[in-house]
């Protein structure tokens, strides 16, 4: 058995698979915690649930930051603050600049050689992940109860096109060729998002729409919801990418998890929760995603706001139209998730992709030759280049900001 085929019984097993067992449970019905922080970049810790933690260095800092007014004129402060090797600006509060400043640390686990290997694996596999982290993971997210309910009520649902371009740049940084090296943005970005959440956690709890759909959660934004959050991208991806043959090295496979290691760091993921392997990360999603996935009317409404987006602004005459949308999104994700985000089966488009894609696919890593290759094939090549287009631009036109309310009315 070779080594790709070895990774891939151990990773992989269909979209079932990379998605942990779906339906089986609820967060209402949630299984205890059992994963062991033994299996965690830290190797240690206290094995405590993460739905009941969240982040006690930012918390309180974001809350008091927005009970006294800081926080309009900290956007303004930090609006051009874009590299990792900039310097915080001068003006901000002393507070909120002695966190930024252990914030932004690499942990002392990080390693560049993995890292610059890693950044190259995004180079070469980059329209693999940026379809799976930005059409699958954003199809994911809307069926994860809690994060579609976290979004909609907070201050982005009002607006979902600017809400996906402030998600998509820290995504595309984390791709990006320079993620970490100096000029890069992936540590701005990390740690800005980091700001957000803990003002969301702040204000949401706020918010009567939000209270009363929220279940048990009377804190959003927990140590799980961020790990399942990290699983629909990583894990996801690197499943999917093994289900279509992707040709990856055991080097490439760790560095492609290393990145996403000190990503989740930086974002204030604990490290006894962060997996130290594939074979954690797989163990830990298969037994909180399938707990954290279900139906919502709010999910159903931002999975039709973001595929009209996406059909409705990428170019034509080759741009994603509605029925291709649903029908790609439909095969990445598989059918439970696109049922509970009410996706359209298309009777054409459906077959179509799910035919033409891994053909596709291998195609491009010269595992078969061009004449057997189907015409739709190329279809689905050209929209999701538009679709990565589209959403690089989106990302060059906004800057993340922290929230100071929630959505109107």
């Amino acid at each position: 058995m070779d080594e790709l085929s070895r990774r891939k019984m151990l990773i992989s097993g269909g979209v079932l698979g990379a998605l942990g067992a779906l339906g089986m449970s609820s967060p209402a019905q949630a299984q205890p915690w059992t994963w062991s922080p033994r299996g965690s970049v830290a190797g240690t810790g206290a094995g405590v649930d993460p739905r009941w933690v969240w982040d006690e260095e930012a918390d309180p800092l974001l809350a008091s930051l927005l009970d006294r007014g800081a926080v309009p004129e900290v956007n303004r402060l930090l609006w051009d603050w874009t590299r990792n090797d900039q310097e915080l600006p001068a003006g901000l509060p002393g507070d909120l600049r002695a966190f930024m400043d252990e914030a932004r640390q690499l942990p002392p686990w990080a390693d560049r050689t993995k890292l610059e290997i890693a950044a190259e694996f995004n180079k070469g596999r980059g329209l693999y992940l940026n379809l799976l982290n930005g059409v699958g993971g954003g199809m994911l997210s809307t069926a994860i109860p809690e994060e579609a309910r976290s979004v909609y009520y907070s201050q982005g649902g009002a607006d979902m096109e600017d809400r996906v371009a402030k998600t998509s740049m820290l995504g595309f940084a984390v791709g990006a060729l320079n993620a970490l090296r100096p000029d890069g943005s992936l540590v701005v970005e990390s740690v800005k998002t980091r700001l957000v959440h803990a003002a969301v956690r702040h204000l949401l709890p706020k918010s009567p729409g939000w209270s009363h759909t929220s279940g048990d959660e009377k804190i959003p934004i927990s140590q799980e919801d961020m790990l399942v959050t990290w699983h629909t991208l990583p894990t996801f991806a690197m499943r999917r990418m093994l289900d279509w043959e992707v040709p990856i090295t055991p080097v490439e496979a760790e560095a492609y998890l290393h990145v996403w290691q000190v990503t989740a760091h930086l974002l204030g993921i604990r490290e006894e929760y962060v997996p130290a392997t594939w074979k954690a990360a797989c163990a830990q999603s298969d037994q909180i995603l399938g707990r954290a996935m279900g139906p919502t009317p709010e999910g159903v409404e931002l999975t039709d706001i973001l595929l009209n987006q996406l059909a409705e602004q990428t170019s034509p005459p080759v741009g994603l139209t509605r029925p291709l949308c649903n029908a790609l999104a439909r095969y990445l994700v598989g059918d439970q998730v696109a049922d509970w985000d009410a996706i359209p089966r298309e009777p054409i488009w459906d077959p179509l992709v799910a035919e033409a894609w891994p053909l596709l696919v291998k195609f491009r890593e010269g595992l078969i030759p061009l004449p057997a290759v189907p015409e739709a094939a190329w279809t689905l090549d050209e929209a999701a280049r538009q679709y990565i287009l589209f959403y690089l631009t989106k990302g060059k036109e906004t800057k993340i900001e922290i929230p100071v309310l929630n959505r109107p009315g």
